[in-house]
């Protein structure tokens, strides 16, 4: 999937994965394994490599470039000590999708986790798929409503694609979708993405959960991105199961931006650009949730990211 180009004395290639302080480079149909150069340990005050990104490196295999990236997506990183301060931390990088994975039951979809994501994809003008795994378990009046907020994020926009392992609901469309892209899949442990991976590609959730038991933290659970090439073309970016996204670099001003419904009615709120679309009076996006243009759920999404940027 990866070409290998030659720059002097340098080889070309893209991280697949990291653990700690090495990395595996794919080029061409070869995987060499990598470290950082001393250079970059000692210009960089963070971790400054990431799956997905094209790096060179040299004949002792130290990766002495990181090429530009065309995208990335990133999270506001713990902070360290107290009293410190939190860093970026980069998920995964030069990818064409990302692929939120929900499930509509055990656990139940968190809608603001969700809001999250799309905010950060937006914001790095990376396209969104939401898929939603498990249908299999909702009926009735929950069926209706989680195909209800479904149908309120496609109206926005967004690709959504409802899934089931057990039935095979959505799932054609699914590898369709992914065939040709690099996907990342982000989301909470306990979705159902080894299943779901498993769907797509027989044995794919048992490579990835078989990387996963190699760290030593429990063979369900991903602690690091990884890039798995997909038989029927493209490729998979499993990243660690998140509890928490915190956003980064996403500024109060903007925030209203990254929520696409909202773009028509900015500017034309009684305190224009000054508004914070909360109790201001003549604000043109309240007005829109009370008329039934903004889903209530994602304008309360809205509130909350507000107060945290």
């Amino acid at each position: 999937m990866y070409a290998n180009t030659n720059r002097g004395n340098t080889n070309t290639g893209v991280i697949i994965r990291k653990t700690r302080n090495h990395y595996l480079i794919q080029t061409g149909s070869d995987c060499i394994e990598g470290t950082l150069s001393t250079r970059l340990k000692n210009e960089a005050d963070f971790d400054c490599v990431a799956v997905g990104d094209v790096v060179t490196w040299n004949d002792a295999a130290q990766i002495t470039e990181v090429l530009p990236r065309r995208n990335w997506l990133s999270r506001r990183g713990a902070v360290p000590m107290p009293g410190g301060y939190a860093q970026e931390q980069v998920l995964i990088a030069n990818v064409d999708q990302i692929v939120p994975v929900f499930a509509a039951a055990n656990p139940r979809p968190a809608w603001n986790l969700l809001d999250r994501f799309l905010v950060s994809a937006e914001s790095s003008e990376i396209p969104a798929l939401i898929c939603l795994t498990k249908m299999d378990l909702v009926e009735g009046d929950q069926l209706a409503e989680i195909e209800a907020i479904a149908s309120e994020y496609a109206a926005i926009g967004y690709d959504v694609v409802l899934t089931s392992t057990a039935t095979g609901r959505g799932l054609d469309d699914l590898k369709s979708r992914l065939q040709g892209r690099l996907s990342a899949l982000v989301g909470k442990s306990g979705v159902g993405k080894t299943s779901l991976l498993n769907a797509v590609e027989p044995g794919l959730g048992l490579r990835v959960q078989s990387t996963s038991k190699a760290t030593g933290k429990g063979r369900h659970t991903t602690t690091m991105s990884e890039i798995f090439t997909l038989a029927s073309g493209g490729a998979i970016a499993d990243t660690p199961g998140i509890r928490e996204f915190g956003l980064w670099d996403v500024a109060e001003d903007d925030l209203a931006w990254f929520f696409p419904e909202m773009r028509p009615f900015l500017g034309h709120c009684k305190f224009n650009l000054g508004c914070r679309h909360d109790e201001e009076p003549g604000c043109a996006i309240r007005k829109a949730v009370v008329e039934g243009q903004i889903s209530p759920y994602r304008y309360q999404s809205y509130l909350k990211l507000r107060d945290e940027a």
